[in-house]
């Protein structure tokens, strides 16, 4: 185990400096700062899908800056990704000249974000940072149980995962949110929610990793030293943030 974290010693000190900022940010808790934190976040995971999408649309950022800056305005944001996916495929239907890559962006990850925005409007930070905790939980569950006991490949998209740190995550993912979770929800919500969360949350790592070997490149980007990219920090998220905004309404 000392070795790991020897070895990991570059990932580790830029994700404890993550979670400094996102704690910061959380404890500021002012909806103006947590829009424009995550929206910046957006645009970069965005230039970095345009590239593993192989997509040249200067266009989709300011596509992408109106729809962002129309979920700061509007009270359920989820919703404009819906309008503003007909008015693409009205474009598309009319002038049978549109890059229909741009559907895929819209998706990943625009949408991801701004559901996560819209998980902190309509549930406030506790349930923010709560995502956070979780996604954080089971992906560093998974990567020490996976590198100390891991021994069953978990799918051919990335051959370095296994079953043992897939379960190790889930499990450390569920403890941490029994222990972190907001205190209105009941003990079988909170473990129901954790476990389905940290589960997307793998699966959010392995479509950016499909993603990754599609477009024949090691990580996304790489503004952040021993983790890459911010949708190679944030893949998990995406997937999880959604489930989680699903799974409140629905058992809330």
């Amino acid at each position: 185990m000392i070795d790991i974290i020897k070895n990991s010693s570059t990932r580790i000190k830029t994700g404890v400096l993550l979670i400094l900022v996102l704690l910061v940010i959380g404890y500021i808790d002012l909806l103006i700062v947590t829009w424009a934190f995550l929206g910046v976040i957006m645009l970069v995971g965005l230039k970095e899908s345009m590239i593993l999408f192989d997509i040249k649309e200067d266009r989709l950022y300011i596509i992408a800056s109106i729809i962002w800056l129309v979920s700061l305005i509007y009270p359920t944001p989820q919703d404009i990704i819906f309008v503003v996916a007909v008015i693409f495929a009205s474009y598309l239907a009319y002038t049978k000249d549109l890059n229909k890559k741009l559907f895929i962006t819209l998706l990943y990850p625009i949408s991801s974000f701004v559901f996560i925005f819209a998980l902190y409007t309509s549930y406030g930070m506790d349930y923010l940072l709560w995502l956070l905790v979780l996604v954080a939980g089971a992906d560093v569950g998974a990567y020490f149980v996976g590198k100390s006991i891991g021994k069953t490949q978990f799918c051919e998209t990335s051959p370095n995962k296994t079953i043992e740190g897939v379960i190790g995550g889930i499990v450390s993912a569920m403890i941490l949110g029994v222990i972190f979770s907001p205190t209105s929800l009941g003990l079988v919500v909170i473990i129901l929610i954790s476990a389905l969360v940290a589960a997307f949350s793998v699966f959010g790592d392995l479509f950016e990793s499909y993603l990754k070997r599609e477009a024949n490149v090691k990580d996304s980007g790489d503004l952040l030293p021993g983790h890459g990219g911010i949708l190679d920090r944030t893949d998990g998220y995406l997937f999880g943030g959604i489930i989680m905004y699903f799974l409140l309404g629905l058992l809330q």
